[in-house]
């Protein structure tokens, strides 16, 4: 069957009421949106608004302080995708009060910020490169469309729409508009999304801009401080790499600079391919794909190893301890991986979306849905936090999530990626249905004018069965692609009872028929417990292994383990099994075996001894890892990702 381009099945379309994905949601309704929203209060970001009538700025001025309108703009969004699937008359009336003082704030011209008027009127436009101008828009607008398809109320869509017709106005090669673009690309994605729902091909013409103008030169970064007094010298990053703009995109072989700004970035290029066609965008699109994910990717989904620009280094540089991989990356990663399977279906976009979302996303968000982490690294030690505020706290010396942070985009970030996780779940092109994410839902559909509903019954990810029942009142032709996962070498395929042979293309085992109600297909995945390999080049965890089952990425604490788990070995010979503890976290799976933990005599206090003078005793216990999403949510402790192996 010749496949059409793909698109993401809206999230109203996903009714999720059970599992994995039901609680995760529910804990973020409960506990996550609320907790950000008191957070948004105390520090003044709700009166923000309203204090642009008054001038009345509850802030200081402060480059952090910019980004303010940013985490309004991700909590609206987030209370959208929550609103399409569970209304709530008491959280939507707070956002349309939020939304009533955003449309006040809003200025005759469409411009719309909570810094500039009141704290620096003539700073408007006049520094892209450090300032999140065009970056706040960006959030504001995904926040604005997700409203209105939550509510189908044009407000707040309508006040983002003249804030991007005057940022329209005021950005472009035409003469007279400035020749400028975001140093934090965001605003890319969310114009394609802003042209999708309202038809207007100029905001598809302006992401496209922003995307082409990047990087050319005469440099309008160096133009814009030349205007401010300054010179490139004067840019604390000291190149242009930092914000991808160091040479044109179409030129650019390699992921570079800010890991998060790179991402959105990415994930717009790849937006505007999808929509033009543009064979350029498409190809720079894979190639940038190539070398992040197989260069400079984490194992568990986290990008950016480097603290000094909050991203990437070079190639299979990946230290544990200090890994950066902040939250915010590994989700803009998701939303990057899923624009490029539409692109190019292939389920290898997939998989590395869901390693990102199981993994490097949701180890951003505690268990009770109340802390974060900014930084999310893969060892953790005592008296060890290298980036202080920014990525948790060391409570009595152990890293631990907090409840805000200074620049606190990662909280709302996770809370909209838990939100919407329903439109990650299904894609289609034309006759083809593909199920991308497995976990407990129902979704409805329309196949060729035709409607059906699939009910997924599963417990994934701690188990690999997965069942789909059909529901139609007329029989229906349409071709079903179950991924399957990389992480899964032996399957099986049922369709109502009988063994399927099937034909896989691009990771996805097709089943095309005319089906009809009550047809029950169940896919069965292999899920053993993997050790994982690293890259010979990654100096930092040669000799280690990984632990994962299914789609999740396993770590050993300390408060199962005991201490010093850095002298932990995992011999190739031990066996090892997968067991559910239905009282650990509500319920998860957790991966047992036999361990040595390798240690010279404790009665030797030199910091070096010889070998053939020191007794190494090696004692064997049986260890317990967890999901590594789940860490730093007990008794503070070590916790490690890569294990010595022998």
């Amino acid at each position: 069957m010749k496949t059409e381009s793909a698109r993401a099945i809206p999230l109203r379309q996903v009714a999720i009421e059970r599992g994995f994905w039901a609680e995760r949601q529910r804990v973020n309704r409960e506990r996550t949106i609320p907790a950000i929203y008191r957070k948004l209060e105390e520090t003044g970001r709700i009166k923000a608004w309203s204090g642009i009538r008054t001038h009345e700025m509850p802030r200081e001025r402060s480059v952090v302080h910019m980004f303010w309108d940013s985490d309004t703009g991700k909590w609206l969004e987030s209370v959208a995708y929550s609103l399409a699937t569970h209304p709530d008359v008491e959280l939507k009336a707070i956002a349309d009060e939020l939304i009533g003082a955003i449309e006040g704030a809003q200025q005759d011209d469409g411009y719309l910020n909570t810094y500039f008027p009141v704290l620096d009127p003539a700073g408007k436009w006049t520094n892209l490169r450090d300032w999140h101008e065009l970056y706040n828009a960006g959030h504001l607008i995904e926040g604005a469309v997700a409203y209105f398809q939550a509510t189908g109320e044009r407000k707040l869509l309508d006040i983002l729409r003249r804030f991007a017709d005057c940022i329209d106005a005021t950005f472009g090669a035409e003469e007279g508009k400035l020749r400028g673009y975001p140093g934090h690309p965001e605003i890319e994605l969310a114009l394609v999304k802003l042209y999708r729902k309202t038809g207007e091909r100029r905001y598809l013409d302006l992401a496209r801009y922003f995307i082409d103008e990047r990087g050319q030169t005469p440099h309008y970064f160096d133009q814009e401080a030349e205007k401010r007094g300054e010179t490139r010298e004067d840019f604390w990053a000291q190149t242009y790499r930092y914000c991808q703009a160091h040479a044109p995109l179409r030129e650019q072989t390699e992921a570079n600079g800010h890991s998060v700004r790179a991402c959105y970035l990415y994930a717009g290029i790849a937006d505007v391919a999808l929509e033009t066609g543009d064979e350029e965008l498409l190809n720079l699109s894979r190639r940038l794909w190539e070398d992040l994910t197989q260069r400079q990717m984490y194992v568990h989904g986290g990008v950016g190893p480097s603290h000094s620009n909050e991203g990437f280094t070079f190639a299979y540089d990946m230290p544990t301890e200090t890994a950066y991989a902040e939250t915010c990356a590994a989700i803009a990663l998701a939303f990057w991986a899923q624009r490029m399977f539409h692109l190019d279906p292939d389920s290898r976009y997939i998989d590395i979306m869901e390693r990102a979302i199981y993994n490097g996303s949701l180890s951003g968000l505690s268990h009770d849905g109340a802390g974060f982490f900014y930084a999310n690294p893969l060892a953790a030690y005592p008296g060890v936090n290298p980036m202080g505020r920014w990525s948790g706290i060391l409570e009595s010396g152990h890293f631990r999530r907090v409840d805000w942070f200074f620049c606190p985009c990662c909280p709302p970030n996770i809370s909209r990626m838990i939100a919407s996780i329903g439109e990650y779940s299904y894609s289609q092109s034309g006759r083809r249905v593909y199920a991308q994410l497995y976990h407990d839902n129902t979704v409805s559909l329309d196949v060729g004018g035709s409607s059906l509903s699939l009910r997924q019954v599963t417990e994934y990810p701690w188990d690999g069965r997965v069942a789909f029942t059909v529901g139609s009142e007329q029989p229906i032709q349409f071709e079903f692609a179950l991924r399957i996962p990389d992480w899964c070498s032996d399957y099986k395929l049922t369709l109502n009872g009988a063994r399927q042979a099937v034909s896989v293309e691009k990771g996805y085992a097709l089943v095309s028929r005319e089906w009809s109600d009550g047809d029950k297909i169940e896919l069965i995945l292999a899920m053993p417990v993997e050790r994982v390999l690293p890259h010979r080049e990654i100096r930092q965890v040669a000799g280690q292994v990984a632990l994962q089952r299914g789609p999740l990425i396993y770590c050993l604490e300390e408060a199962d383990n005991g201490p010093r788990l850095a002298n932990v070995c995992i011999p190739s010979t031990a066996e090892l099994q997968a067991a559910f503890d239905g009282e650990l976290f509500g319920g998860v799976t957790v991966i047992e075996g036999e361990a040595l933990r390798i240690e010279p005599s404790p009665d030797n206090s030199a910091l070096y001894r010889f070998h053939s003078r020191e007794q190494v005793a090696a004692s064997t216990f049986r260890f317990r890892a967890i999901p590594y999403y789940l860490w730093a949510n007990r008794e503070p402790g070590e916790m490690r990702v890569w294990l010595r192996s022998s």
